[in-house]
């Protein structure tokens, strides 16, 4: 089961407890390693993330890891190219981890930043899978304007649906996210949807769910 929060400045509180919940490890945390972790982006394609302007890090504790966009924006309406209405990228890492152990993604937070005209409509679509495996986690998130605040949406997997990587063998992991704008019925204003917050510093965060291997 998939869960998600969309935060508006009207729920200041709300959105405090949303981002706390979001640091709590996932209850298949347990046994996590002690040795290092790398994460290292292998290849970037998409409109989203032009070279440069996406980067992955991995957390403190060897919880999951972040990625960071500069210049993640959709945008339809006023002078507008079509093209920008809908911004996607891909990202395949490879993530290096302490022998003896494997991993699942166990949940992701996407975080940005939305301006939605009234009747404008805005969607954030995101997947991953490890390269060379069919079973994809896919998860999308409407906003519906008029909307102009921050948005986080959680993707949570339940434990018994989680796909790890295959234990020993060398899989790298596809990122895939994708943001959409409809301008609605006056496509003479703008709007737009980031994932990269106009303040910047906002990342996306993906948490591990670890597991010994025999």
């Amino acid at each position: 089961m998939r869960t998600a929060i969309a935060l508006s400045a009207a729920a200041a509180l709300t959105a405090a407890a949303a981002l706390t919940a979001a640091a709590v490890p996932h209850p298949a945390f347990a046994g996590t390693p002690s040795g290092a972790i790398t994460v290292q982006v292998v290849t970037v394609n998409g409109s989203g993330c032009p070279a440069g302007t996406a980067q992955a890090d991995p957390l403190p504790g060897n919880t999951g890891f972040r990625v960071t966009y500069s210049d993640y924006l959709a945008r339809a309406g006023g002078s507008s190219d079509p093209v920008d209405s809908r911004k996607n990228c891909q990202l395949n890492l490879a993530i290096h981890i302490p022998q003896g152990f494997t991993y699942a993604i166990a949940s992701a937070d996407y975080r940005g930043f939305a301006s939605l005209q009234s009747s404008a409509t805005g969607l954030e679509k995101a997947s991953y899978y490890f390269q060379g495996q069919s079973e994809t986690t896919t998860a999308s998130h409407p906003l519906s304007g008029p909307y102009s605040d921050d948005w986080q949406f959680n993707d949570s997997t339940d434990v018994a649906e989680l796909v790890y990587k295959p234990c020993g063998e060398d899989r790298n992991l596809n990122l895939n996210s994708e943001l959409r704008v409809n301008a609605g019925s006056d496509p003479s204003k703008v709007s737009f949807m980031s994932m990269d917050d106009t303040r910047g510093g906002v990342q996306t965060i993906y948490h591990f769910s670890w597991k010994s291997c025999p």
